[in-house]
């Protein structure tokens, strides 16, 4: 596993000031203003540089545990401030942290360990999710984020939106709601460069067309889906919400820390007995976090907080996708793809017991020391089972970057 990283992660404080800093630079090309509130107040805020018509939204910040999309952002705004040809005809609009309720509970800047990362974890339930809410609350629930997000994409019409996330570990791919044509060629070679692997058989894609490595398109709204118990459903999602205005959304994922394991295109040589034996021991993980959940909550006092609330909704998530898994698998299946889904398995059990043991934590529980282990034993065997190498930070910037430039530039030429 790595070293601490030379650079770290920005915290929404840090992003606004730098934001400020841009538009008081450029007063004539940027602006910035607060575009709504969290459910805790916390402002929104929106940098915008360039008057032309025609627009791109980047979004960042959409999932709490995901920070390289900050970096991401500023990088991008300075960008397109050097580089008058990108905002020749076009202007950019950066929506700077979607939820910075979330942000202020996940608190690893700069991890050096799969461990670092997940003692300082949270992601929110899935209702609580700015992008992900219209795909499991009704319209008159949504909460305030989401709907101050749905009023910039009306306000703008993006003829592009693009949402920066990450993985923990694994690679980089792209989800489209619509094709871009000519996005895969430069993607792929940005990723060569920096030596991040593209994950040809991501989980959270599966089933769906590619238009080339790692680039996947979302199957249209009615289709059927891979995990049809998962309750939300990305068609739901605010990424369609710019499909109004003949517009598409481009999800660009990168990891923090790369696996080379999960570019494998070649058969799996037996997917049905991997996935009955990934399902079995996501059941089993599951399981011992839930005991102790069990056995805890008579203890804890109060109303579920953001992170208890989280760890229960991962932990609902797990029977319906174990049973999904051992649904007969397509002929197709790739070692990329049981890779994708063995790190996804790992993934949501170590979730949910590092926000668990957060919460214990700060009730001085005696269960502290049994999440502990699970959460240390378990981080370093996934970091161990994918060998895990570091991505640098300047690499996770620089591909994510790049990959927003080529998309928006390839989407231009898709809408003339």
């Amino acid at each position: 596993m790595s070293l601490l990283p030379e650079q770290r992660y920005p915290s929404v404080t840090e992003l606004v000031h730098s934001a400020g800093g841009l538009a008081a630079h450029r007063p004539g090309l940027c602006t910035l203003r607060q575009i709504g509130a969290s459910r805790a107040g916390r402002p929104l805020h929106l940098l915008s540089v360039g008057h032309a018509r025609r627009s791109v939204l980047v979004v960042a910040g959409a999932h709490a545990n995901e920070p390289t999309g900050y970096s991401t952002l500023l990088a991008l705004a300075e960008r397109v401030l050097r580089e008058q040809r990108l905002r020749a005809d076009t202007s950019w609009h950066f929506l700077l942290c979607a939820d910075p309720d979330g942000a202020s509970l996940h608190v690893t800047p700069a991890p050096r360990t799969l461990l670092d990362y997940h003692l300082g974890f949270f992601r929110p339930a899935g209702p609580e999710q700015p992008e992900w809410s219209p795909s499991v609350l009704p319209p008159d629930r949504l909460p305030p984020e989401t709907r101050a997000l749905i009023r910039v994409i009306d306000e703008l019409r993006p003829y592009l939106q693009v949402t920066l996330h990450g993985t923990d570990l694994g690679g980089s791919w792209v989800q489209l709601t619509k094709d871009i044509p000519g996005l895969a060629e430069p993607f792929a070679k940005s990723a060569a460069e920096l030596n991040i692997p593209v994950e040809t058989g991501a989980s959270d894609a599966a089933g769906w067309p590619a238009s080339g490595p790692g680039v996947h398109v979302m199957p249209a709204p009615g289709s059927d889906t891979v995990h049809p118990s998962m309750p939300d459903d990305a068609r739901h999602s605010t990424w369609y919400r710019a499909h109004r205005y003949g517009g598409l959304t481009a999800v660009v994922e990168v990891p923090m820390w790369a696996s080379d394991l999960v570019d494998d295109p070649t058969p799996h040589p037996a997917p049905a007995a991997a996935m009955r034996r990934l399902a079995r021991r996501l059941l089993r993980d599951a399981h011992q976090v839930e005991t102790v959940l069990v056995e805890a909550l008579p203890r804890l006092d109060g109303p579920d907080g953001p992170l208890l609330r989280a760890a229960k909704w991962a932990l609902e998530l797990v029977p319906g996708l174990a049973g999904d898994w051992v649904r007969t698998p397509p002929a197709d299946t790739t070692m990329a793809h049981v890779g994708s889904v063995d790190a996804f398995g790992r993934r949501l059990p170590l979730r949910a017991a590092a926000m668990l043991l957060r919460v214990l934590q700060e009730a001085d529980d005696h269960a502290v020391p049994r999440l502990e282990h699970l959460v240390g034993s378990w981080s370093e065997a996934f970091a161990e089972r994918f060998r895990a190498r570091w991505v640098p930070l300047e690499h996770q910037v620089e591909h994510q970057s790049r990959t927003v430039v080529a998309a928006a530039r390839h989407a231009r030429d898709r809408a003339a």
